[in-house]
């Protein structure tokens, strides 16, 4: 008989507990992974508040005294940049939301002869670099007569995220039920009602994904601006960081780093107020064919 005062270990609650301890390890490693990334902008942050003798001498220390004047600095030589971001950015999305959505639905809803030869070629240029359509693009916009204009940012970003938004879109609509559009024939609805009054009020996380992936990179987009743009006042906040850092040179790293912080508060509010679409539309399946 074995002694009642000695506990036999279950060998499935050593396995528990040798789970739980792997997963304290991961964590504490997610943790100091995630720790390390935010170095940059922790440090990103404490100098855009000292000031050249600061960053010299205590590179790694809080600043001390603290120079706010440098935020003052970097917002009036930055706000005119971003606004002209801000302005042709969320055009160029709603540009590329609205004509994605419509193709993505006719890619989806409609059976025409040569449909998917179409949509496989039109997935094809994603194959293409950027770098190889910046000559063509840009004699594109010279014979329109659009150069130094903020047409000329505009027009080339909503074709180029036009392909990327093709695709999800066309995958997230041809996922919704047939039986509801069925229906809404059956009720007199006409296909633009459906469009409408369907197949957008159910895809509000994948469009809202998708405008926020162009919102951001055409917010930071800087080769286009740099060779299209060269009227400084038109000019946008990429470019613009550029301008400021060769405005103020290495003498005065504190408005430089108060810049960037700057520059990064129209992001930053995006994020706020669209992560939960956002979030929802990445693990619903939004990259799907």
């Amino acid at each position: 008989m074995p002694d009642r005062g000695v506990s036999v270990l279950h060998p499935k609650g050593g396995a528990k507990a040798r789970e739980r301890v792997g997963q304290v390890f991961l964590h504490m490693g997610l943790v100091i992974i995630g720790s390390l990334t935010l170095i940059p902008i922790a440090n990103m942050l404490t100098m855009s508040l000292k000031n050249n003798f600061q960053i010299s001498a205590h590179f790694w220390a809080l600043p001390n005294p603290a120079m706010w004047s440098n935020y003052v600095t970097g917002f009036q030589a930055m706000w005119a940049y971003i606004v002209n971001s801000v302005l042709v950015s969320v055009s160029a999305m709603a540009g590329v939301v609205a004509l994605s959505a419509i193709s993505g639905y006719v890619f989806a809803r409609y059976s025409f002869p040569g449909r998917e030869t179409i949509y496989v070629f039109i997935l094809s240029l994603m194959m293409i670099p950027g770098m190889l359509t910046l000559f063509p693009s840009f004699m594109l916009m010279y014979q329109f007569g659009l150069l130094d204009t903020r047409w000329a940012l505009i027009f080339p970003w909503i074709s180029g995220g036009q392909v990327f938004g093709i695709l999800i879109c066309r995958g997230h609509f041809a996922s919704l039920p047939q039986e509801l559009f069925e229906a809404a024939r059956m009720d007199g609805a006409e296909e633009f009602a459906a469009f409408w009054q369907i197949a957008i009020p159910l895809s509000w996380p994948i469009l809202v994904t998708l405008a926020m992936m162009n919102l951001v990179g055409t917010y930071n987009d800087f080769i286009w601006p740099l060779i299209i743009i060269s009227t400084p006042s038109k000019q946008v906040v990429s470019v613009g960081l550029r301008e400021f850092m060769s405005q103020f040179g290495i003498s005065d790293m504190g408005p430089q780093m108060a810049s960037y912080v700057i520059a990064t508060i129209p992001l930053l509010v995006l994020f706020v107020f669209g992560m939960r679409y956002y979030i929802q539309g990445i693990t619903s399946g939004a990259i799907k064919a």
